[in-house]
C-alpha cells in the first residue's frame, strides 16, 4: 500500500520517462506525466504524416508504464504488425489514433485510453498542437524534424546551439500547467536532452510554471551520453543547455548515478560514441544546483538504463528529506 501520495509532475519523453514511471507508481497515486509530442520517426511519424495528429508513441509508453491492466492488454498494446501497410506499427498507437478521430482533442483521446488501462495518475501531452522540432547548429544550419536533427548531428559534427518549435511557443495544455502548479515534486528527465526534455520547456507556459513552483524540483541526469545529441557532454553541459532554454530556477537538485558502469558494458557503448555522463559536484553547485549521487544505474541485455525501483526510491528519499522546507 502507498503510505502517502505526494503530487508529482514529471516532464520528458521517450524510454527514460517511462522507465522512471514504472518505479514511481509504487510510491504515489498522484503522478502527472507531461510528455513531449515532437517525435516524427517510426510508427508515430507515419501516423503524424497520414492523420495530421500528434505522435502517440511516447504517450503510449508512459500509459503502459502506469497501467494496471491485465497482462494480455499490455501484450496487445505492444504488438507490432509485421507485414503489409501496417508493418512496424503498434496496436497501441493505432488505438490512440482511432480515439483521436473519435475525440474533440488529442488529450481527450489520451484520457479515454488511460481509463481503459486503469493507469495510476495521469498522462498528458504537453500541447494539443501538431508541432515540429527545429534546431540551429554551430555551423549555421537550421534543421527541422526530430529524426533529421539527430541525423545531421551525427554526420556533421556540429553542435546544437538552439532548439525551437514550429509553430513557435505553442500553448501548453492548461491541465499540464495546473499540474505543475499543484505539484509537491517536479522531475525533469531522464531522457534525450534535446528531443525529450527541452521541447517541453519550449511550450508556452511550461518553463514559467516550473520556475514559479516552490515544489522540490529535481533534474535526473542521464546515465550515458547520446549519439546524435550529447556526444562528449559532461553533466554540467546538460545543465547549461536546460538553463539556456528554460531559464534559471528550473530545478534545485540534480540526481546523478554513482554506480560504476562495468568496463565491458561501457566498451560496447563506446563503439557507438557514447560514454557515462561525468558529473563534477563543484561545477554543478556553481550553476546553482545541488548534486545528489545515488547508485541508480542498471545494465542488462547490453543496455545501460536507470533502474526503475532504485531511481524512484532515490527520488522519494530526496523528496521526503526536503519536502518540509520546499515552501520556505
Amino acid at each position: 500500500m502507498i503510505r502517502h501520495s505526494p503530487k508529482i509532475a514529471v516532464l520528458g519523453g521517450g524510454t527514460g520517462l517511462s522507465t522512471m514511471l514504472r518505479g514511481l507508481k509504487n510510491h504515489s497515486e498522484n503522478i502527472t506525466a507531461i510528455v513531449t509530442v515532437t517525435d516524427d520517426g517510426g510508427g508515430s511519424g507515419v501516423l503524424r504524416r497520414e492523420l495530421n495528429m500528434p505522435p502517440p508513441g511516447d504517450i503510449r509508453h508512459c500509459m503502459q508504464a502506469l497501467a494496471n491492466a491485465e497482462p494480455v492488454m499490455q501484450e496487445m498494446l505492444n504488438y507490432r504488425f509485421h507485414d503489409g501497410s501496417l508493418a512496424g506499427q503498434s496496436l497501441g498507437n493505432l488505438l490512440l489514433a482511432a480515439l483521436y478521430d473519435l475525440s474533440p482533442s488529442f488529450d481527450t483521446a489520451v484520457a479515454r485510453l488511460s481509463q481503459v488501462l486503469a493507469i495510476t495518475g495521469r498522462v498528458l501531452p504537453v500541447t494539443n498542437e501538431n508541432i515540429t522540432l527545429s534546431a540551429r547548429f554551430s555551423d549555421g544550419a537550421e534543421v527541422q524534424g526530430e529524426t533529421s536533427i539527430t541525423d545531421y548531428k551525427l554526420h556533421s559534427g556540429a553542435v546544437i546551439d538552439r532548439m525551437t518549435l514550429v509553430p513557435d511557443k505553442p500553448p501548453a495544455l492548461p491541465t499540464a500547467i495546473d499540474a505543475i502548479g499543484q505539484a509537491d515534486m517536479i522531475v525533469l528527465g531522464p531522457g534525450s536532452l534535446y528531443t525529450s526534455v527541452i521541447p517541453n520547456l519550449l511550450t508556452a507556459g511550461i518553463a514559467e510554471a516550473v520556475r514559479r513552483s516552490r515544489a522540490v524540483k529535481v533534474y535526473v541526469m542521464n546515465v550515458m551520453t547520446q549519439p546524435g545529441e550529447t556526444e562528449g557532454f559532461s553533466g554540467e553541459d546538460h545543465i547549461r543547455a536546460l538553463l539556456s532554454h528554460g531559464g534559471e530556477g528550473l530545478f534545485r537538485y540534480v540526481l546523478a548515478n554513482d554506480r560504476p558502469i562495468p568496463a565491458d558494458a561501457a566498451a560496447v557503448y563506446g563503439k557507438g560514441n557514447a560514454a557515462p555522463v561525468t558529473v563534477d559536484a563543484a561545477a554543478v553547485r556553481a550553476l546553482g544546483a545541488e548534486p545528489v549521487f545515488r547508485p541508480v544505474a542498471s545494465w542488462a541485455d547490453g543496455l545501460i538504463r536507470h533502474d526503475p525501483a532504485e531511481l524512484a526510491g532515490a527520488l522519494m528519499d530526496l523528496f521526503y528529506e526536503h519536502a518540509e522546507t520546499r515552501r520556505a
